[in-house]
């Protein structure tokens, strides 16, 4: 492994840890809907737990309504159940092979238990890019003990991969702002 590849492992790693919090806010709600609201939910398919998306056809009716029409009549019940008994709090009702998921808007104080969720979610993240680095530098200092890279290239890599890892937290700060701005928006 050379000094080159240990800093672009970091970069792609500290990228993955980007996706996942971007993954992970689209699940907190604002109070209007959208689909992807709805992606994480798992239905019970033929004895596998299937994503809704691959099951369903969702949409959107209006701004605060999910409509959901499972491919298969049958799935219908076990559909609702799902996102019924999801953590999402939201209450479906079927009409005829339609399943609409009404999205209640939102209180002050579930505004703000959203905002403390959305910060922990950026912490999560920013602690993973921080073990990113952590064990990039480790590697580092290996190949400096090993005698596979001089001091300087040592140093050198350690401070790119400080900049990668500063660039990363500020994107994560970024994501974080604009989530808060969006929840707080009435």
């Amino acid at each position: 492994m050379t000094v080159s590849d240990v800093k672009k492992n970091a970069e792609q790693k500290m990228h993955k840890s980007i996706e996942t919090l971007k993954a992970d806010l689209a699940k907190v709600r604002t109070g209007r809907a959208h689909t992807g609201l709805l992606d994480h939910i798992q239905v019970d398919y033929y004895g596998n737990p299937t994503h809704i998306n691959q099951v369903a056809n969702i949409t959107l009716l209006d701004a605060r309504t999910i409509g959901v029409q499972p491919w298969e009549k049958k799935m219908i019940a076990v559909v609702e159940k799902a996102i019924r008994e999801s953590d999402l709090g939201l209450n479906p009702s079927t009409q005829g092979d339609m399943i609409r998921v009404p999205t209640p808007p939102l209180t002050e104080e579930r505004r703000k238990e959203f905002v403390k969720l959305v910060k922990g979610e950026g912490e999560d993240a920013k602690v993973a890019i921080r073990n990113i680095r952590r064990d990039a530098n480790e590697s580092l200092k290996k190949m400096l003990k090993d005698k596979a890279c001089s001091e300087d290239d040592e140093r050198r890599a350690q401070d790119e991969v400080q900049k990668l890892t500063d660039k990363f937290v500020a994107e994560v700060d970024k994501l974080i702002h604009e989530k808060e701005k969006e929840l707080l928006t009435v």
